[in-house]
């Protein structure tokens, strides 16, 4: 599970700087998607593991993956402006949203403490992005909206997990992304200036694709419950990564905001582990 979150902060630092050297974003996603999906089928294909495209919910995996497009999209163009402890801290509040949407879309009701969790946790947020200050800035929306395409994304897997099995959701993940990429690919597509940059483009769908398989492995070994207070070392890696690639320094309110957020997440974790034990 570190090693899961180390690669996808290093996704994060490397789809940063391509942004920083001139690189589209879009071009950045689609090669995001275009490498990962190569490697996915290598691996996970109707020859290797047969009755792979068979899915008995083919909209939900459409949608569940053009959420994970969204949210890549989005994320990457924000990263563009913001610090990566910034965008992180924002996306850390999707286990709340979660807990939030999972009531009226799956019929899981969180209870009056963990609705106060939640509201604290998206307090957090507010104080990391201060709207009304005059240091607001306006890319703060865009990991916004890949923090609500996060959670969305990850409600669908959930819904899709008792339907069609983890091999055939893995492989329809990529696919809507590339899809809506490659017709784009004429107006978005410049040739990167440098050798260094091509090999931060692969780099990028290789830290993507790297950190999900190590992230299927650790799930197959631990319960989430235990996996998931590690998710929050990876606000340390963006931390460094930040100073030592870009000398971003986080303020103190970027601070203080991703501490209460990772407080109400770790509260939530401790309910769930308190109401799975109640139901044993």
């Amino acid at each position: 599970m570190c090693g899961t979150l180390g690669f996808f902060a290093c996704l994060d630092a490397s789809a940063k700087t391509l942004a920083l050297s001139g690189v589209d974003p879009l071009l950045t996603t689609f090669m995001r998607y275009a490498i990962s999906v190569a490697m996915v089928s290598a691996f996970v294909n109707p020859v290797t593991t047969p009755g792979v495209l068979r899915t008995r919910r083919p909209w939900l995996q459409v949608v569940r993956s053009l959420l994970l497009f969204g949210s890549t999209a989005l994320n990457f163009l924000a990263l563009r402006h913001l610090q990566l402890v910034e965008t992180l801290s924002i996306q850390f509040t999707a286990p709340l949203a979660v807990a939030l949407l999972a009531g009226p879309l799956l019929g899981e009701w969180s209870s009056p403490r963990r609705l106060v969790a939640i509201a604290v946790g998206f307090l957090g947020v507010l104080v990391i992005v201060r709207p009304g200050a005059g240091t607001f800035q306006p890319a703060v929306l865009l990991s916004i909206g890949n923090m609500l395409c996060y959670a969305l994304y990850i409600l669908t897997t959930r819904k899709l997990a008792g339907i069609d099995s983890s091999a055939t959701t893995m492989f329809y993940s990529g696919l809507a992304g590339l899809a809506v990429m490659t017709p784009l690919q004429p107006w978005i597509w410049t040739a990167p200036a440098s050798f260094g940059l091509w090999a931060l483009l692969f780099a990028v769908g290789l830290f993507g694709t790297m950190g999900h398989w190590l992230l299927v492995l650790a799930h197959a070994r631990a319960p989430a419950n235990v996996l998931a207070p590690f998710l929050y070392t990876q606000l340390l890696w963006s931390v460094l990564l930040g100073y030592v690639v870009f000398d971003d320094v986080p303020n103190r309110w970027t601070l203080a905001g991703a501490a209460i957020v990772v407080a109400s997440g770790l509260y939530l974790l401790a309910q769930e582990r308190e109401s799975q034990r109640w139901r044993r």
